[in-house]
């Protein structure tokens, strides 16, 4: 090694900003560019309105308006608003707030004074507006820095807060917020606040009958068992039914805050529910047959509950509050007594759930045989190996901290070893694995479960993404369908699509499912690279380089060198997500892409492709008028 100075000068002291700044990380998760659910940007929102929240829950404002435009942010609520003379303090000096005080917010979410710092410190322009009878504080702020500190003055308007931000483009580069993100989140702050109206650019969220609600809105009536069995009490609110689908789907929070990756209050809320079904019907059922297809969401306040992080996606292991039950044996009991006391007065209910039960028992031994044989035949011919290119995170799984890095897993689908090669040489190897699939999947549409094992691809991919019992096990936080932009690579990405919302649509509800995009075009002079994503990006790169320039069509995957794949997969990433609009049903969808060539279908396809074809016609008489006397060499 060579030396290394280390004295006096290589001490180094950050304020609140500058360590933000640096390590962002530490405070709003992975930054990414607004293509997954948890990227930063939406943290910034969650980390401002939960705020608005705890006034709510503290009985100040009904009421929360949100907008964006422009990539602009603004959150008005209609609490108490921040004492006037501390809002610079509230805003820009770390570990200060009012919820220190447990008298002014018992059971709040934001514990830590650090939310609205984080987002200061990370927009470009941030601006904050408290009101409290009759006087207004106003404060801008760019990049953690003040650049107007106003004085109080009157104002007439109702009293609250309000911030608006725009995330700095030197740290999220290339974003944009999606709305189904969005609008995801606030419906989850609407099923937790029954009563609290929500709008966001003009749309309405509102919810009576709380996480009754949520489940009918994440479930269809024809797809249940039994009506949804819905029970609250002090600091708890629990919903469930059973589904037709495979595994299981769970939603869970803690006051108020969608703790994404469960925690304690969820494995409390499955062991209650296993516990009460066994002692009701008095037979010992095994545990996957009792969860299989279920569909749950458990909610719970408790004073200063401890996360695993600043961002709050897992919940630790504590008590209620002083002197009070933990939370595990606090919702065991509480699911336990109450859902016990639900199906004696339902019978009905109870006859439902049993024989759902027993359908997941008789599949399950069905499945066992068929499943043990080609796992048997998988490891004798070493296939797992020779189809997954794993990362090294997961050598590690059983280490402190491993369920925080899988948030920045990634593991990508490939078609053939051309692809899979050069994704594996370009890929980060330590968070992003690589999958290669031979040949087009099997259209499983209507198929059952064991046909999963009885064929060898889908099979061993569910295998490396070790979610044969449902995606609990999950080994990666972003599965990627990489396929080439072509005829072929769609119908894989639509067969792929097939497998994972017939078997394993949680997958897809719960946004791990992406759609990788990579650059149709190479447009190149000696001087300057452009990747292209679409024909107009194409010619705005080609007139861009007046004079001699090189075009290259990437017809496939295994074509992008590298070195160019590294660019692609890195931080310039660009992901489509796979979304499951409102009240989509999966049945339908699939019916209408995967079933018979119904005439629907073929009317659709035809009609499609017209539109296609006269925007083809279109692009093609715009570029004869607009060509210049300039050679373009078109490399194929």
């Amino acid at each position: 090694m060579s030396n290394v100075t280390y004295n006096e000068d290589n001490i180094r002291s950050l304020d609140w900003r500058e360590h933000i700044r640096m390590r962002p990380g530490m405070y709003i998760g992975k930054l990414g560019d607004g293509s997954s659910q948890d990227d930063g940007i939406y943290i910034l929102i969650k980390e401002i309105i939960d705020n608005s929240i705890d006034e709510y829950v503290m009985g100040h404002g009904n009421k929360i308006e949100i907008n964006i435009e422009d990539g602009t942010v603004s959150v008005r609520d209609y609490g108490r608003g921040i004492p006037l003379g501390k809002v610079v303090d509230c805003v820009s000096k770390i570990n200060t707030g009012g919820k220190y005080d447990s008298k002014a917010f018992k059971k709040s979410v934001g514990l830590n004074g650090v939310g609205t710092k984080a987002v200061n410190a990370l927009s470009g322009f941030f601006k904050v507006q408290s009101i409290r009878e009759n006087k207004i504080k106003v404060a801008e702020f760019t990049r953690g820095e003040i650049v107007e500190d106003a004085k109080i003055t009157k104002c007439d308007e109702p009293n609250g807060t309000m911030f608006e931000f725009t995330p700095d483009t030197e740290i999220f580069k290339n974003y944009r917020f999606r709305n189904e993100y969005i609008e995801n989140q606030l419906w989850n702050y609407a099923y937790l606040n029954s009563g609290l109206r929500i709008k966001f650019n003009g749309k309405t969220f509102y919810s009576k009958n709380g996480l009754l609600d949520l489940l009918q809105r994440k479930t269809e009536p024809d797809s249940i068992r039994y009506p949804i069995i819905h029970l609250k009490g002090e600091d708890i609110e629990i919903a469930l039914t059973h589904g037709q689908q495979y595994g299981e789907e769970h939603y869970s929070f803690v006051n108020g805050q969608h703790t994404t990756q469960g925690g304690t209050h969820l494995a409390a809320f499955r062991e209650g529910i296993v516990k009460a079904v066994r002692e009701y019907y008095n037979k010992n059922f095994d545990t996957k047959d009792i969860l299989t297809a279920i569909v749950g969401a458990v909610s719970v306040r408790v004073e200063e509950p401890v996360f695993e992080s600043q961002t709050k996606t897992k919940l630790g292991s504590l008590n209620m509050g002083p002197e009070l039950p933990t939370v595990r044996s606090f919702v065991v009991d509480f699911v336990k007594v109450n859902l016990d006391n639900y199906l004696h007065k339902n019978p009905e209910t109870a006859d439902a759930l049993l024989k759902r039960i027993q359908q997941s028992e008789r599949e399950r031994k069905e499945i066992s045989g068929i499943k043990k044989l080609a796992n048997k035949r998988a490891k004798a011919a070493n296939l797992h190996n020779k189809k997954l290119r794993d990362c090294r995170i997961h050598y590690n799984e059983n280490k402190k901290g491993s369920d925080e890095l899988k948030l920045n897993t990634t593991i990508f689908i490939t078609e053939g070893d051309s692809a899979s090669g050069s994704i594996t040489k370009a890929r980060n190897v330590q968070t992003e694995a690589v999958f290669s699939l031979r040949g087009k999947p099997l259209n499983c549409y209507g198929l059952s479960k064991k046909i999963v094992y009885q064929n060898e691809e889908l099979n061993l991919l569910q295998h490396a993404l070790n979610i044969e019992d449902g995606i609990d096990g999950l080994r990666y936080n972003r599965v990627v369908i990489a396929t080439d932009a072509d005829v072929d690579g769609m119908h894989i990405r639509l067969l792929l699509l097939t497998f994972f919302l017939q078997f394993f649509p949680e997958l897809v509800k719960q946004g791990h499912l992406y759609i990788l995009e990579t650059p149709l075009f190479r447009v190149r002079d000696k001087k300057q690279t452009f990747y292209c994503y679409s024909e107009k990006e194409k010619q705005e790169a080609i007139s861009k380089l007046r004079g001699k320039a090189e075009v290259t069509r990437f017809k496939g995957l295994g074509e992008i060198s590298p070195n160019e794949f590294e660019d692609f997969i890195g931080d310039n990433i660009h992901l489509e997500p796979v979304f499951l609009l409102e009240h989509t049903k999966i049945e339908d969808i699939l019916g209408y892409y995967m079933g018979k060539n119904t005439p629907e279908r073929q009317e659709f396809i035809i009609e499609n492709l017209k539109i296609e074809l006269d925007q083809v016609d279109n692009e093609q008489e715009s570029k004869e008028e607009q060509k210049e006397p300039e050679e373009i060499l078109e490399m194929s």
